[in-house]
């Protein structure tokens, strides 16, 4: 069953983690998991709501990274979050699409989002980078 936007955004949300899609300039996809805080737009509906990544203290080689290189050359991303089981009458996936952007701050209120989501913030702040995405559609299925 579709869901509509309202639904898809509500599951993406309630989410813990979600999946990161970009492409580079050449057309090559890159995905990779990623934790978010969804920033709901008063009045926009379907779309106009944002999603905020920070680049946190998990171990990486550097900040030098793919996704953000994706990104530079081509803001157009995808994000997905999605719910498995062996009972597939309870699966489901919530998608946006959207804009992406990158930050080197990131204000007060974003980082309290993001420390709300994640104990791990709590302690540490993120330095960022940060991806700040505008979401342009909402998209999803439930079984």
């Amino acid at each position: 069953m579709k869901l509509s936007p309202a639904e898809a955004r509500e599951r993406f949300g309630a989410a813990r983690v979600a999946r990161l899609a970009t492409v580079s300039g050449t057309h090559q996809p890159h995905l990779v998991p990623f934790t978010f805080a969804l920033v709901r737009a008063a009045g926009a509906g379907d779309a106009g709501d944002l999603i905020v990544h920070a680049v946190d203290h998990k171990p990486k080689v550097s900040t030098d990274l793919k996704r953000l290189r994706n990104i530079a050359e081509n803001g157009q991303v995808a994000a997905l979050a999605d719910g498995y089981s062996d009972d597939w009458n309870q699966l489901w996936w919530a998608r946006a699409d959207g804009v992406a952007e990158i930050r080197t701050t990131l204000g007060a209120d974003l980082h309290e989002m993001l420390a709300g989501r994640y104990p791990q913030y709590r302690d540490r702040r993120p330095d960022g980078p940060f991806v700040v995405i505008r979401v342009g559609r909402w998209s999803g299925w439930s079984a």
